[in-house]
């Protein structure tokens, strides 16, 4: 199994490093693109007074302030691979300017160089700032490629399941649940596999809902909602045994519908990115079936235009 392929995104900020903290023991030896993404014109307040005073023109000090900003954005990602190598994997920069919409920004970079998963840390967002939505939230709205949001900070019993706990995947049978259940197997091949179904008090036969054949899976668990089929609850419920069986990741699918429409329902999906305090996988239907090429090295990568 080559090692997984990953488009990064970096920003300098806390949450991004632990999500490279996160991702290097959960895909050791990957090959990451660390990509940053930033909007001219960018610096100081006291780095454009000190360039203004050197323009004679005003093109001039446009030209300064986005060569300036421009540099700098390079370092930021210089910095990202720095800490993605040290973590053991194989990184390049990948910087492009963006004017607004990073997470949209960012979901079509992870399509442009057919990574593997999309991974970005969040901040933990909440209540109306969630509603409005977020850059882990537009990314997993509008990329079809798994997405891994780890939350910021994760506590030490959380980031010790890391390294090889098993992979909580939720389960119903439906189509999302066999694209996140077949992802799953797919994106971690030595880990194991615990389909988990919520219900509402009422046991379901399990052949109704059984897992494709050839996963690892160890055990079927049923877990008893109570709460109606709020996507809330049945994440809580995840989440719960997340924690009681010490699992690196929950993994959960998503329906695909439209951003408004998914984060004011509140599906399983986008509460699980808001509640659970471990990382979450975010796989979309449409990636039923779809097999990746994992990354080689450098010489290979496709280039990404700014």
């Amino acid at each position: 199994m080559m090692p997984a392929s990953i488009s990064l995104g970096y920003d300098g900020s806390p949450a991004a490093t632990a999500a490279i903290e996160a991702g290097a023991r959960l895909f050791p030896q990957a090959y990451a693109w660390v990509a940053h993404l930033w909007t001219p014109p960018f610096g100081s307040t006291s780095l454009r007074d000190r360039l203004w005073t050197g323009a004679e023109r005003v093109d001039e000090f446009v030209e300064a302030v986005e060569r300036e900003g421009r540099r700098e954005a390079d370092r930021m990602a210089a910095v990202g691979v720095t800490l993605a190598t040290a973590a053991g994997w194989t990184a390049e920069p990948l910087v492009v300017s963006s004017y607004g919409g990073e997470g949209i920004r960012f979901a079509e970079l992870a399509e442009r160089v057919d990574a593997d998963l999309a991974l970005v840390g969040s901040r933990g967002l909440g209540g109306t700032r969630a509603v409005l939505g977020s850059v882990s939230d537009m990314v997993v709205h509008y990329t079809s490629r798994p997405v891994l949001v780890v939350p910021y900070p994760l506590v030490i019993d959380e980031f010790a399941a890391l390294a090889e706990g098993p992979v909580l995947v939720g389960y119903d049978g439906s189509a999302g649940a066999q694209a996140a259940l077949a992802t799953a197997g797919r994106l971690f091949p030595t880990r194991t596999l615990l389909p988990a179904t919520v219900q509402d008090g009422q046991v379901t036969g399990e052949a109704a809902h059984s897992p494709p054949a050839g996963n690892r899976v160890a055990a079927r668990l049923q877990l008893a909602g109570g709460q109606g089929p709020h996507g809330r609850s049945v994440a809580a419920a995840l989440a719960g045994c997340a924690r009681q069986r010490a699992a690196a990741v929950l993994v959960v699918g998503s329906r695909g519908r439209s951003a408004v429409r998914e984060i004011l329902l509140g599906s399983v999906a986008m509460a699980a990115l808001h509640h659970a305090h471990l990382p979450v996988l975010v796989v979309h239907t449409a990636s039923a079936g779809v097999e990746h090429e994992p990354a080689g090295t450098a010489a290979t990568q496709p280039a990404v235009a700014p």
